[in-house]
């Protein structure tokens, strides 16, 4: 039988994204058999963070300062904004190292199913940048999901009389993927979204 403290954190552990309990207990059991150089220096570093962080007034990102680094950038095109349903689809594209605009995080998408409407997301907050800063083109980065193609859509109407390019990214196949591989809807979408040579 597990301590009753160690049970705890293990639950604790396996509610996280992308773990169950097994791993759950594989990290717990990992971190307390190095308490002294892992467990304790991870506590600490997320009290720290935890205190530190917090969301970005311009565009909802995180970083330990009202204003993130990407907001802050001036090297960055600032009349470019890439709209993301939360803060990993942000930190996604700043992976691809492609992108050199600046951003603005949705905090979801709406959903019918899980009651979350317009005015739970930042959607008002967009539409003011739009209206009120130099603003060329809004790029919609949703997800290709029925709820984050909902908000998309809600999205367009909602910045119609602004005076802005709206464009969305690309859907379709991914590099080195093969049709047989692929879901109808993907294959669907690039044969739609095809393009001259």
């Amino acid at each position: 039988m597990i301590n009753s403290e160690i049970d705890h954190l293990i639950r604790m552990m396996s509610k996280l994204p992308g773990l169950g309990l097994r791993s759950a207990r594989r990290i717990v059991l990992h971190l307390l058999t190095n308490k002294e150089k892992e467990l304790i220096t991870l506590s600490d570093e997320m009290k720290q963070v935890a205190e530190l962080v917090e969301f970005c007034i311009h565009c909802g990102n995180m970083d330990t300062s009202g204003e993130c680094y990407i907001c802050k950038d001036n090297k960055r095109d600032q009349t470019i904004i890439c709209v993301v349903e939360n803060v990993g689809d942000l930190w996604a594209i700043e992976r691809s190292g492609v992108y050199n605009g600046i951003y603005h995080v949705l905090g979801g998408t709406l959903s019918a199913l899980d009651n979350v409407g317009p005015k739970d997301l930042k959607i008002d907050k967009l539409i003011e940048r739009a209206k009120n800063e130099i603003i060329n083109e809004i790029i919609l980065a949703n997800s290709a999901t029925v709820d984050g193609q909902t908000t998309a859509h809600y999205l367009v109407d909602r910045l119609t009389g602004c005076e802005v390019i709206i464009s969305r990214l690309a859907h379709g196949l991914p590099i080195g993927g093969e049709l047989d591989f692929l879901d109808d809807g993907t294959i669907t979408q690039a044969l739609k979204a095809r393009s001259e040579i």
